[in-house]
């Protein structure tokens, strides 16, 4: 790492910012992608488009923020000052108030692991200040222990012995962040990991699984799944309070929307017999209905979206007949994903002159079609130093929080909201917000 650390540093003294076109990248093996679109094999260059999605105290649903989201619970962070000091922000929302504590560690306490020994009377001393009996202790932990080595289930049975409350470990581990079960993932395995088997009281119980807020009032999902008999829908997210939570044990399925809670819905498989199916968020409307369709036979319904999918196409025709073929910049610091959303507006007739996107093993398929479709369009690295020299591309309209800051004087939308878009409603309100942005 450190000799390719070396070599990549000249990146910065590039006098352009590296990319690849869509046809370029589609002719390679995952494997065989240029180093300066890998994180994992150059600096990272946190630049004013990702910084605050790309830090410690990343806006969004950062690994603090996350495991708060089991209902009453409070969280312990334990680690040096310059990790804690951005989870100051946090405090000052209301809904996180008295729920976040912290135990410093001085240069002692890193070298010798002696801070280990004091989490259980830190997390006492904690329960002491608080007016109401928490649900869990959420034992926040850095990369500090992550190169100690740290045994943390063994910490959590000590501090649930001298509390009597549940303790479960959420682990911030930047190191860990290109490996089998990055921090998302690891973190949404810790909610549901004080979920207990029970008895089923009937076979029409789901939950949606993948986010830490809620999908859209407005999304189909809800109509459809009770139009073929499930009557409780149950999200992390809506519970609110821990009781609501522990009835997610009832579900007779998990519906899987984010891969990223794969491996949390494996694990409730395993312990709790709660089988998952998973759909993936999309915004080409054929591939939603082909979807539903797959997830009907998997149900044994037939599932009827009809409605849903003429109001899908009829907002995207509305946007095409006002605008034209409109060029875009697609951007990754948004609900959905850049190469994705990108294959969408190509197929639906818009251009996508760039997209600024981590490529990995999910997306790297809808290349091939891409490149067919739009060769020359260019694929960024928003991590690579050489984004230092980039060169603002003229585009109509862009799409995502990080595109704001390369097209400051462009009209666009940041489309990353709490409430999560799926199916046919996201594509419904993407559609309807761009033609109220350039309406505008």
């Amino acid at each position: 790492m450190i000799g390719a650390a070396k070599t990549n540093c000249k990146e910065m003294y590039m006098s352009e910012s590296f990319y690849k076109t869509a046809k370029e990248l589609s002719g390679l093996q995952l494997s065989e992608l240029p180093g300066e679109l890998k994180s994992t094999e150059h600096l990272i260059y946190s630049s004013p488009a990702t910084l605050s999605f790309n830090s410690p105290g990343a806006k969004g649903f950062g690994v603090k923020r996350a495991g708060l989201a089991v209902p009453d619970s409070v969280m312990l962070l334990v680690s040096p000052g310059c990790c804690g000091r951005n989870t100051s922000l946090f405090r000052s929302a209301p809904e996180y108030r008295d729920r976040f504590f912290f135990q410093l560690l001085d240069d002692t306490d890193i070298v010798t692991g002696r801070h280990l020994t004091k989490i259980p009377q830190a997390a006492e001393e904690m329960l002491a200040v608080l007016e109401k009996k928490p649900s869990a202790i959420m034992i926040c932990i850095t990369c500090v222990d992550a190169l100690l080595g740290t045994d943390m289930e063994r910490v959590c049975r000590k501090v649930t012995e001298k509390t009597g409350i549940p303790a479960v470990a959420c682990y911030m581990y930047a190191l860990t962040r290109e490996k089998r079960l990055p921090p998302m993932a690891a973190v949404r395995t810790s909610v549901y990991s004080l979920l207990e088997k029970r008895e089923k009281r009937n076979s029409r119980d789901m939950n949606i699984m993948g986010f830490f807020t809620p999908l859209m009032d407005s999304s189909e999902i809800y109509p459809l799944m009770q139009s073929i008999g499930i009557k409780n829908i149950r999200e992390l997210s809506r519970c609110e309070n821990f009781d609501e939570y522990k009835e997610m044990s009832l579900a007779n399925f998990n519906l899987v929307l984010n891969p990223e809670a794969r491996a949390a819905a494996q694990d409730m498989e395993q312990r709790l017999g709660i089988p998952f199916i998973e759909l993936l968020r999309l915004y080409r409307t054929d591939k939603i209905r082909n979807q539903y369709r797959l997830l009907g036979q998997a149900l044994g319904a037939e599932i009827d979206d009809s409605e849903y999918f003429e109001n899908a196409r009829k907002c995207i025709g509305t946007l095409k007949e006002k605008y034209g073929k409109l060029s875009f910049s697609v951007g990754e610091i948004q609900n959905g994903d850049p190469i994705e959303m990108a294959l969408m507006l190509v197929e639906e007739g818009f251009e996508v002159k760039e997209i600024f996107a981590t490529i990995g093993e999910l997306n790297f398929r809808f290349l091939k079609r891409l490149a067919q479709l739009s060769p020359d369009t260019k694929v960024y690295s928003n991590l690579s130093p050489t984004m230092l020299h980039y060169s603002e591309e003229k585009v109509d309209c862009y799409i995502g929080a990080d595109c704001e800051y390369y097209h400051p004087n462009t009209p666009g939308i940041d489309w990353c909201d709490d409430n999560q878009p799926f199916g046919y409603d996201g594509v419904i309100k993407l559609f309807e917000r761009l033609t109220e942005k350039l309406g505008g």
